[in-house]
């Protein structure tokens, strides 16, 4: 399971836009959508309202120039950004069919004056976590009205990956415009855990990320008693730390590469609900339950 509510983001709404996805089995996507309006925090409130008075809710809406994010759903469920094709309805293709609508017109593209930030960092790395590929399959965007752009019905079920408004069938639009594909997939952090598309543990096409099993335990045993949010391995943390969010276990606020006393307290219950009690479920990670987590949410474990 990936993260399904990113960390950071506003909540918009009741929280409830859609419902199960119907090809649950088919690779995971995020779609990208523009707003065709300003930016600013007047324009995002207006516009988020907007979206839930007329029930088109994407899951995502996200200000390039200040690097605000608001979340209407939970990731795991459908959202309502799409025109069905036919019978097929696109908001339910995939594992995950994650809708970002961008405060920005199609005609000037926002990765030409964009301020991504931590925010949207945090995005990215939500959709990885389902184990979106860092992929474009439809390949071009449209730089007009006029372009004709990749609607190929076969491409959107069987791969996954990134897609413009322009690519999705039985869609006319064509947002969000000629962006920097390169620039959307370099702002994220990169070290999120790469869920997989079938089998846990399996790679996403990019690579699961690794974890050391030997710098997890030494950030477990130095941690803790050392100054607040003291990071002895950040990167391999920060994995850990995004799955046991995943797993409910461990807020946000905690998220932040220390392997401090809440998150041993997360670990330890993640040991208990793997079978182990007392002093085997003591917030220390082990190969087993690392291993298994791992297996949950992407990431492979060495050392």
């Amino acid at each position: 399971m990936g993260i399904t509510w990113i960390p950071g983001a506003e909540r918009l709404g009741g929280g409830d836009i859609g419902g199960g996805m119907d090809t649950p089995d088919e690779p995971p996507r995020i779609v990208w959508h523009t707003t065709e309006s300003g930016a600013g925090d007047a324009e995002f409130d207006s516009t988020g309202d907007y979206l839930i008075e007329i029930g088109a809710e994407p899951h995502v809406l996200y200000d390039p120039t200040t690097d605000r994010i608001g979340q209407f759903g939970p990731l795991d469920e459908s959202a309502r950004a799409l025109r069905n094709d036919g019978d097929d309805r696109t908001n339910r293709t995939g594992r995950v069919c994650i809708q970002v609508e961008v405060l920005a017109r199609a005609s000037e593209p926002f990765t030409d004056y964009w301020q991504p930030g931590p925010n949207f960092a945090a995005l990215l790395d939500a959709a990885r976590s389902w184990g979106v590929p860092d992929a474009w399959p439809a390949g071009d965007l449209a730089a007009d009205g006029s372009d004709s752009t990749s609607r190929d019905s076969d491409t959107w079920h069987s791969e996954g990956g990134h897609y413009g408004h322009a690519n999705v069938p039985g869609n006319d639009h064509w947002d969000p415009g000629a962006i920097d594909r390169s620039a959307i997939l370099a702002a994220g952090s990169g070290d999120a855990p790469a869920a997989a598309d079938d089998e846990p543990g399996a790679s996403s096409g990019t690579g699961a990320t690794e974890v050391s099993l030997a710098n997890v335990v030494a950030a477990a045993g130095s941690d803790p008693d050392a100054p607040q949010g003291a990071t002895t391995h950040r990167d391999d943390v920060l994995v850990v730390e995004r799955a046991l969010q995943a797993e409910g276990l461990l807020s946000a606020d905690w998220v932040d590469g220390s392997f401090g006393t809440r998150t041993q307290d997360a670990y330890a219950e993640w040991q208990s609900r793997c079978g182990y009690e007392g002093d085997d479920a003591d917030g220390v990670p082990g190969r087993t339950t690392l291993e298994k987590l791992g297996a949950e949410h992407g990431f492979r474990v060495a050392g």
